[in-house]
């Protein structure tokens, strides 16, 4: 306390204290917020105050001085507990990092099935090792070579070269009879989404240190399947895979992945399998939430007003983004049902705000979810879904959908 001035010895040969120094040496420390607050006695030539007087304005300055440490100290607690945290999540962070990279990813295919893999699974993957965890866990069914990447990334910068220079304009249908040229045009759409991807990172759009490898996924993957061309959406879910992979094997990645029979479904518009997805998703929400199934029904809100945007973005456009990549850690361990799984732990974590609210207030609120959602939380909302109908799982519910024309996918 020396280096603030403050004298805290009372031995022989000091004078008594004033009643400035009895209140500075009673606290711990001098509040921030009352360093230009100093009780001083009139100047000498001036009268002096009456002793009532006196003793009243150092009783007001002792208790400004009391109430400004007290909440100094909370404010003090509140960093002091932060700074824990953050220490605490580091070190559980990196002691992960080192069982994912010593253990785990070594015996790969004899640990990613076990219990304990399983468990820390669901915890999250640490960030350094999530783009490798991914990746095997998407595994590569379509054989793509990064050689493979660079011929189709090659074929659109060919394309892009040889493309006019006016500003792109929205296709005005995507029937699937379009020529496979009409298909590889919606090159030219993908800078339209590019600058709507992440705008707040500021790092995707044009001059931005990721807009070249976003470019290059997306106008890679349009000539790689320009049956499905580029649909929007798509830029999110590149952009997530460019933030945790090197670009080629992002690619990889973000091509198997949207192989998957349910990503499949809603990029390539399938109505007829979309509403089959939809209608076992509400088996499922009816089982889970009764109630607010109910209150969805009378208000007319469907699956499909909320649920595209957070299928077709594997929700990295809906959550947070470090919210949504936990939710793609365990996306890529349990597949498909567990997007819909996550769908229902958010309406179970909103449920009573959700139940007073009429249709367009539901609406607003699912299409754009609170900034701030706590990982944990949402994550013990999720852990509480049961996936399961009249003994039935997901897969069973969703086939037995498909395999005969149920009166529920009618409109």
């Amino acid at each position: 306390w020396r280096s603030i001035g403050l004298d805290v010895s009372d031995g022989p040969g000091h004078s008594p204290p004033s009643p400035r120094q009895s209140v500075r040496k009673n606290l711990d420390f001098e509040p921030l917020s009352t360093t230009a607050l100093i009780l001083e006695d009139r100047p000498a030539n001036l009268p002096a105050k009456p002793a009532e007087e006196a003793q009243k304005h150092r009783q007001q300055y002792e208790e400004m001085v009391a109430q400004a440490k007290k909440r100094e100290l909370k404010e003090a607690q509140k960093r002091r507990k932060q700074l824990e945290d953050r220490c605490k999540l580091e070190e559980s962070i990196g002691n992960a990092a080192q069982t994912w990279n010593q253990e785990i990813l070594p015996n790969w295919s004899a640990m990613c099935t076990s219990r304990r893999v399983r468990e820390l699974w669901w915890q999250g993957v640490p960030p350094s090792v999530r783009g490798k965890v991914w990746s095997l866990a998407v595994g590569n069914e379509l054989n793509i070579t990064h050689e493979l990447f660079n011929i189709c990334l090659a074929r659109a910068r060919e394309k892009w070269k040889s493309m006019p220079t006016a500003p792109p304009t929205e296709p005005e249908t995507e029937d699937a009879s379009l020529s496979l040229a009409d298909r590889e045009a919606s090159l030219e759409l993908i800078k339209l989404d590019i600058s709507r991807t992440f705008p707040h990172l500021c790092i995707f759009q044009q001059g931005g240190p990721y807009y070249d490898m976003l470019h290059s996924i997306l106008g890679a993957y349009t000539c790689y399947r320009p049956d499905v061309g580029y649909v929007q959406g798509m830029s999110f879910i590149a952009a997530v895979l460019i933030l945790n992979l090197d670009t080629p094997d992002a690619f990889i990645a973000f091509a198997n992945l949207l192989n998957k029979p349910c990503q499949m479904a809603f990029f390539r518009v399938d109505h007829s399998l979309m509403l089959k997805y939809f209608a076992a998703f509400e088996v499922f929400f009816e089982e889970n939430l009764p109630k607010l199934f109910v209150h969805f029904k009378e208000n007319n809100l469907t699956p499909d007003i909320y649920l595209i945007d957070w299928i077709f973005t594997l929700y990295s456009k809906s959550l947070p983004l470090d919210l949504a990549c936990r939710v793609w850690d365990v996306f890529c361990r349990d597949g498909d049902e567990f997007l819909f799984r996550v769908a229902l732990g958010i309406l179970r974590l909103y449920e009573d705000v959700l139940t007073r609210m009429d249709f367009i207030h539901n609406a607003q609120f699912l299409t754009r979810l609170p900034d701030h959602i706590s990982p944990d939380q949402l994550f013990s909302h999720i852990h509480a879904v049961h996936m399961t109908s009249k003994n039935r799982k997901w897969g069973q519910v969703l086939q037995a959908l498909q395999e005969r024309n149920s009166p529920v996918l009618k409109r």
